[in-house]
């Protein structure tokens, strides 16, 4: 890919990121196409293409999510990080946690999504599509929920492709979603901050590996000793001290391997290692972590392989 292209459209994604690319007045349409300007009963074409695709990005579900991309983007779209997937959705409603959509109609009588999430709200109101053969665009208003009064409404068109008879998200405002294009500068920068994670993780576990020593007097046999309990009570098998996730060996693109290096012949305690390695390496992240016996943490470049004490040290 060209450089000086990968980094305007790094650039492009930053603002819509953040603004969802507001636009004002939006021109003319050919001749050949049909506006729809009145409201409708009821939703059919690329409006109801729209709302549903709306609200599987509210809900952050990437099975319905798929449903409303082109082929192109859907086979690219199922390769990406878990993070930029949900990065993806919620740059279209511009809200962080996973919400309830509720479909509703507005004051004005358009359709409208309204995303309900534990830190706040976003309604989104879909206006009359402007169809021109197989392409249609739609102009969007995104206001928090409490925005009674329209003070800081943000106003973008978003374009749909007819592809097999059905209608798919082809742009955001002036951006063309082009996963393909698009997939390594998001990769580039996801790495960063699954590879930060990796290293907290790496620490949150030698912590649980710790306390568990200090409360059964010894270490655990495999980090599913650290994990929850079932039953309800802490035990030495399910000590409840990670996620079910973590104590399973795996977060946020990143295995994690525990090894034990047994206690000397002369009464010295027995120690461990920690390794973390990238799930896909250069997608994932690029660095293998390893926190050596003495408690050292070290990363480098490893191609996907295991990490060693001789890594150079991580602070």
């Amino acid at each position: 890919m060209n450089l000086g292209y990968a980094a305007l459209m790094v650039r492009i994604l930053a603002v819509v990121a953040l603004t969802l690319l507001v636009i004002g007045n939006c021109g003319g349409q050919e001749s050949s196409s049909r506006s729809s300007d009145e409201p409708s009963s009821e939703l059919s074409g690329p409006s109801l293409a729209l709302r549903e695709a709306l609200s599987a990005a509210c809900s952050q579900s990437e099975r319905e999510f798929t449903k409303f991309l082109t082929t192109r983007n859907a086979e690219t779209f199922a390769t990406l990080t878990p993070g930029a997937r949900i990065a993806l959705m919620k740059r279209l409603v511009l809200l962080d946690e996973p919400g309830k959509p509720s479909l509703v109609t507005g004051a004005s009588g358009r359709p409208l999504v309204r995303c309900d999430t534990p830190g706040g709200a976003a309604e989104v109101q879909i206006g009359g599509p402007e169809i021109t053969d197989n392409l249609a665009f739609l102009p969007v208003e995104i206001r928090d929920a409490t925005d009674t009064v329209g003070a800081n409404v943000m106003h973008v068109k978003m374009g749909l492709v007819r592809e097999n008879s059905r209608w798919k998200l082809l742009s955001v405002g002036l951006v063309l979603l082009d996963l393909p294009s698009l997939a390594a500068e998001w990769d580039a920068a996801q790495m960063e901050s699954t590879e930060r994670a990796a290293i907290e993780a790496v620490k949150t576990i030698a912590e649980a590996i710790e306390v568990y020593r200090r409360t059964y007097t010894r270490l655990p046999d495999s980090l599913a000793n650290l994990g929850p309990s079932k039953r309800g009570s802490a035990s030495p098998e399910a000590a409840g001290l990670l996620s079910e996730e973590l104590a399973a060996g795996a977060q946020s693109g990143y295995n994690f391997r525990y090894v034990i290096a047994g206690a000397s012949t002369l009464g010295a305690p027995a120690k461990f290692a920690l390794a973390a390695t990238p799930q896909i390496y250069g997608r994932t992240g690029r660095r293998s972590f390893f926190r050596d016996v003495n408690g050292g943490l070290h990363g480098a470049d490893r191609q996907g392989s295991v990490g060693s004490e001789v890594d150079p040290k991580v602070e």
